[in-house]
């Protein structure tokens, strides 16, 4: 097994700050998102009652990702996040294609917060320019992040607290509003709008394929805590107890809000660029609660371009440790931070601000960018699957010592691999999905022409002949285990 060059030869190191209370939280944060806040009633509106079913499937599926990541980090302590893992195991190229494009993910999921955080500032201050709260949040961020990591976790564990407070807030509201027997323009609260407005699948197999866009980005982020890995106090504890937890925050925090907003209202009063959150309380006469809630939105917005900061500068940073990125941005500072690195991640993501003004439709926008960002999230977690195989082809022996292995094992990852096949399918069936599932092989390219340059450096090229010799290392050691356990069968 091999260590990463860049945690025992370099100096100073990222410091493991992050604890359990951290972990948990941005665990929770990662796996509510923007998607869920701004994106669902798009969801709703295209597959209706059906979506319930489109969030359950795709937590199932991501579970068995989240899994593997656990599985993986865990077998070499040295990996600080799943770039060096798939280096390791895949190749060079692997910790390259997934280093920039988990790096470029962040960058276009921060941009599209960006521009939700503008739309709802817009609704909370009519007349506000739009690049005012868009400078204001990346500033308050980067602040944020240069004092500590710990100061990163303390940030996100209270954003994402706001967020569970709102959401049980939320289900409370709805549940007294369905056992009471409120009544609205749309009729009575009861849970028989979830079947009496057209059944389960109004819209058909189509519709209900079509939930599928808005609400895989909804999920992005739930692999953050895996970047995490090299910061984190106890991860042989801490990791596993985060990713265990993903089922039932699925179970709570998505099915069980979207079962309460549309018992409350049916489906059909549902529109795409409206939040059906703000919408429910609303209706409930509690217009105070409607601001709280849109206020929540800002810093659910808010909470994911705070990860998207974080895990961005950690990236380049392991990929300026490997020579992947210009060496000025493997820097810290004093305090242990990257900050070379959250510079570059911040002024990217002023980017957002132009977009806006680039086009009329903010919602056009968001969508825009979070279908290429869905497809890049695709990539990365389809890579860390490919490296789980690869692990258990070349590290069998670290897979049968290891204390947390991911269940279904190699069957499951194929059949995870066959609903990115569909999840891809999908994006092609509507056309806004489908321009940016066009757009999207462009990043690709780009990478591809900039690795077959920087492939023929002297250091690369080192690299790969270090890959290839642990690669027959690892085989031979697997073929040893092999006829020494056919030996013991023919005795």
């Amino acid at each position: 097994m091999t260590t990463n060059p860049a945690t025992t030869h370099q100096e100073p190191h990222l410091e493991r700050q992050l604890t359990n209370r951290h972990i948990q939280l941005i665990a929770i944060g990662g796996a509510i998102g923007t998607g869920l806040f701004m994106g669902s009633g798009k969801t709703i509106s295209a597959a209706g009652p059906s979506v319930i079913f489109v969030y359950m499937i795709i937590g199932f599926m991501l579970f068995f990702v989240m899994r593997a990541m656990g599985e993986l980090l865990l077998s070499n302590l040295n990996y600080k996040s799943f770039s060096d893992f798939a280096a390791d195991l895949l190749g060079p190229w692997a910790g390259f294609f997934t280093g920039w494009t988990y790096w470029f993910c962040w960058v276009i999921t921060g941009i599209a917060d960006v521009i939700a955080i503008a739309g709802y500032s817009k609704e909370l201050w009519p007349g506000l320019p739009l690049w005012i709260p868009g400078l204001a949040t990346v500033a308050i961020l980067l602040l944020l992040n240069l004092v500590t990591v710990k100061a990163f976790g303390e940030t996100e564990f209270w954003f994402a607290l706001i967020k569970i407070i709102a959401i049980a807030a939320l289900i409370i509201v709805g549940m007294f509003m369905i056992f009471t027997g409120f009544q609205s323009d749309a009729g009575p609260a009861t849970f028989s709008n979830l079947w009496s407005h057209g059944g389960m699948f109004p819209n058909e197999f189509m519709g209900f394929v079509a939930g599928f866009q808005i609400a895989v980005f909804a999920f992005v982020g739930i692999e953050l805590v895996g970047t995490t890995a090299a910061e984190a106090k106890d991860p042989e504890k801490n990791l596993p107890k985060a990713i265990n937890s993903i089922p039932i925050r699925v179970l709570l925090f998505y099915v069980g809000a979207l079962i309460i907003l549309m018992s409350v209202t049916p489906w059909t009063q549902f529109q795409a660029g409206h939040s059906p959150f703000i919408a429910m309380f609303s209706l409930a006469g509690l217009g105070a609660a409607a601001t709280v809630v849109n206020l929540v939105v800002l810093s659910s917005a808010m909470s994911s371009a705070n990860s998207g900061i974080y895990s961005t500068s950690r990236m380049v940073y392991g990929l300026a440790q490997e020579g992947d990125a210009p060496s000025a941005f493997g820097a810290l500072s004093r305090r242990k931070v990257p900050q070379n690195a959250l510079f570059l991640s911040c002024v990217l993501l002023l980017s957002g601000v132009i977009l806006m003004y680039a086009g009329s439709d903010i919602g056009k926008a968001f969508d825009m960018v979070t279908t290429v960002s869905a497809v890049c999230f695709v990539f990365v977690w389809s890579i860390i699957l490919a490296s789980y195989l690869a692990f258990r082809r070349r590290r069998a022996h670290l897979h049968e010592a290891s204390k947390y292995r991911m269940p279904g094992g190699i069957p499951m990852v194929w059949v995870v691999f066959a609903f990115f096949a569909f999840v891809l399918w999908a994006l092609t069936t509507q056309p806004d999905t489908l321009l940016a599932l066009l757009v999207t092989p462009v990043w690709f390219l780009v990478l591809g022409v900039a690795w077959l340059v920087l492939r023929r450096r002297p250091a690369h090229v080192a690299r790969f002949a270090r890959f290839e010799s642990e690669l027959a290392q690892d085989m031979d050691t697997e073929a040893s285990a092999i006829g020494r356990d056919l030996d013991g069968v023919k005795k």
